[in-house]
């Protein structure tokens, strides 16, 4: 698998659970009946809240791992930037709908979420400056 085809697997699966959390907070939506807002039902906050963190975060994740794989990374850096970031946006999805927060899922979601960015941002500045 070139880097570009691992790019491609994580933007993929991405983009999924983009749809996944969007459907479920539709469905929330129309199981309470709030068209607009939250209705004052915690399940509907954390449902939109998964789905609006995941949307925040993504793109930025999805352009480093294109960026890494046109400037050359070997396969296995994209894959474990673009592993990191989607198992951490899955963990915060999952950790925001318990009861008790803030939760084991949302904080190692967002842990893991924050190294792959951070990482991937070192590697690239790293790579622009010849350095990587």
């Amino acid at each position: 698998m070139t880097a570009l085809q691992a790019a491609a697997l994580w933007s993929g699966l991405s983009i999924l659970l983009l749809v996944v959390l969007s459907f479920r907070t539709i469905f929330t939506r129309k199981r309470l009946g709030v068209s607009f807002g939250d209705g004052g039902h915690a399940e509907l906050t954390a449902a939109s809240r998964a789905f609006g963190n995941a949307a925040e975060y993504i793109p930025p994740c999805l352009i480093l791992l294109v960026l890494m794989a046109g400037l050359g990374f070997q396969p296995v850096w994209v894959h474990l930037v673009g592993g990191a970031m989607l198992f951490g946006r899955i963990l915060h999805a999952w950790g925001l709908g318990r009861a008790r927060q803030p939760s084991f899922g949302r904080m190692s979601g967002m842990i893991l979420t924050q190294l792959s960015l951070v990482g991937g941002a070192a590697a690239l500045i790293g790579r622009a400056f010849g350095a990587l």
